[in-house]
């Protein structure tokens, strides 16, 4: 690891996104990084996993809601799928899902809420919630 990080930010994040994520998923993300692209995989999992999904001021429920709204208006759909399945194991109900799509096409465009419909129904179907 980099000396950029804090080891237990990183574990802390680890942990946080394993818990998410799941352990197998993020297990192959990191496994897949080199050279090249691990520093960014460390950062990512202290910054954004350790740092913004560390604290316990806001749960883990809210933060997947808020995640989707923000990956939703920024058009990211990997990423909205990917947190679309993590939003499930976090408790966020498929009804919810619904109403936050009816808010990225509210604010973002009908074709927005088109497209993470799609991926919703797509992650939905994997789970057994259609």
């Amino acid at each position: 690891m980099s000396d950029l990080f804090n080891e237990d930010l990183f574990e802390k994040g680890l942990t946080q996104r394993k818990a998410t994520l799941g352990a197998d998923y993020v297990e192959k993300n990191l496994a897949a990084a080199d050279g090249f692209t691990r520093p960014f995989q460390e950062a990512m999992t202290a910054w954004c996993w350790g740092f913004g999904w560390g604290d316990d001021v806001i749960d883990a429920k809210t933060r997947s809601m808020m995640n989707l709204t923000m990956l939703g208006a920024l058009g990211r759909l990997h990423e909205w799928e990917t947190h679309c399945r993590g939003a499930l194991t976090n408790g966020v109900s498929k009804e919810e899902i619904r109403a936050i799509v009816h808010v990225i096409a509210i604010y973002c465009g009908v074709p927005m809420g088109l497209e993470c419909f799609r991926v919703a129904r797509k992650v939905l179907e994997e789970a057994g919630e259609l």
